[in-house]
């Protein structure tokens, strides 16, 4: 009876934290390796994120979250705080202006 309800339990939490899961993808405009750090950092420290990982090719950022803490606006503005564009947001330009020449939306592209 006692393992019935310990598995029963698990089985709830299980359930319950997977529905709590969302995930996005947002384009961004990344150039390099250190666009790449930036964002994941950033977005690591918001508040509900999970996990968030950048695909310097494509310049997608895959995340996922706690849709009850958090959601796509909040991270899109997250990631345009730091001076990266986000999906149709416009990057914060006083943040783009600090961005190291190599991340700058027109600069060459380096290898990672």
């Amino acid at each position: 009876m006692k393992n019935t309800i310990l598995l029963f339990l698990f089985a709830f939490l299980t359930i319950h934290v997977n529905a709590q899961t969302s995930n996005i993808k947002i384009q961004t405009s990344a150039r390099c390796g250190e666009c790449k750090e930036a964002i994941e950092r950033q977005l690591n420290y918001e508040k509900g994120v999970k996990s968030a990982e950048l695909d310097n090719d494509t310049k997608i950022v895959t995340i996922f979250y706690n849709a009850e803490k958090t959601n796509p606006d909040i991270l899109r503005k997250s990631i345009a705080s730091i001076g990266y564009d986000a999906d149709s947001i416009p990057a914060d330009l006083k943040a783009y202006k600090k961005l190291k020449s190599c991340c700058l939306k027109d600069a060459p592209k380096k290898n990672k």
